[in-house]
């Protein structure tokens, strides 16, 4: 079993030394980077807790490693920002160090961060008593001014989102009975497993939205998109409405679900699809239009802002469907009610 020392001088030896403005990353007690005039500085964090976010025997180190990193870089694009720098802290049990080749763990994590030109500046290891915990940290950066926040959402603006929705819950409800990725001819099945073990983070386009001041507000859907458009309403005080018939349903859903109400019920409610939910002028579209196909993406639009109905309660969403709108129920991903 490689000592602590050793384990972490591998990791500094994967890291990017070359990264723009910095100075010094790995083997001090900080990091040490350039700043720029007219920048502001993104930071965020997410927390990984095995058998609470994922579980070893469906999920390979190099996934792990690679969704690690995903979900802090989705949220640096869901401010409208560029990421540049990581920290990563890692709690391993001392029989999963010696049992796993967590260098797989690091090509899953080092493949996306060199994709997106991320930086490894530091982080911390230590061992815990039997489950797997990873800090991830992702530090971006935008322009003064124009980081993209959750309470800019006003009434008559559209809701837009990127991608298809649900194929990330039907994944994991998959993997929960017993399926696993398969290595060779790829069916909706795999589809659905990967979107929950590899998402993909719309980093450009986030990037893109915050430079071109194309969003009003801009979230990432990782607890569900009813939840998370509710988070949008709360912040920005108002209420919205969603079209049935437009929702972007992932086809490995429609294939899988058995009904579309249940495949609705996955891109409604499932979490974990880290596409890209945000409010724009309707008079943007051909922009946001044109900047998704630039980046090899497909954006719909799914409803409309309105006022707040009632400004002593909370935010509430309704749902138009076979000419009648009717308030929607809205469920996600809650950690302490799952």
């Amino acid at each position: 079993m490689p000592s602590e020392f050793s384990f972490i001088n591998q990791i500094r030896q994967r890291a990017t030394t070359g990264a723009n403005n910095l100075i010094l990353g790995i083997g001090d007690d900080a990091a040490i980077w350039r700043e720029h005039e007219g920048r502001e500085r993104l930071i965020s964090t997410d927390l990984l807790i095995e058998d609470v976010h994922f579980k070893l025997d469906y999920t390979s180190l190099a996934c792990l490693g690679h969704k690690a990193l995903a979900v802090s870089l989705s949220d640096i694009a869901a401010m409208g920002g560029r990421p540049e720098f990581a920290l990563l802290s890692l709690g391993l049990p001392k029989s999963k160090l010696a049992d796993l080749n967590w260098q797989d763990f690091f090509d899953g994590y080092f493949s996306l961060a060199q994709k997106y030109g991320v930086a490894l500046i530091g982080g911390d290891t230590s061992a815990s008593p039997d489950k797997v915990v990873i800090d991830s940290v992702v530090i971006g950066t935008c322009a003064s001014g124009k980081a993209i926040r959750r309470s800019g959402a006003k009434m008559g603006e559209a809701i837009y989102v990127t991608g298809r929705l649900g194929a990330s819950a039907m994944g994991l409800e998959l993997l929960q009975r017993g399926e696993r990725l398969p290595t060779q001819s790829p069916d909706k099945k795999a589809e659905a497993i990967r979107a929950h073990l590899q998402p993909e983070p719309r980093v450009k386009f986030g990037e893109n939205l915050g430079t071109l001041g194309l969003a009003t507000a801009l979230m990432d859907v990782s607890d569900g998109l009813a939840q998370d458009l509710s988070h949008i309403c709360e912040e920005s005080g108002v209420d919205a409405v969603l079209e049935y018939d437009v929702l972007p349903i992932a086809p490995s859903v429609r294939e899988l679900a058995g009904t579309i109400d249940k495949a609705f019920s996955f891109a409604i409610s499932g979490g974990e699809d880290y596409e890209l939910l945000f409010t724009a002028n309707p008079e943007a579209e051909a922009a946001l239009k044109k900047c998704a196909s630039e980046c090899a993406l497909e954006i719909t639009r799914i409803g409309e802002i309105m006022a707040r109905q009632n400004p002593q309660e909370g935010p509430r969403i309704f749902l138009r469907r076979n000419g009648r709108v009717d308030l929607l129920s809205i469920t996600g991903y809650d950690h302490f009610r799952a």
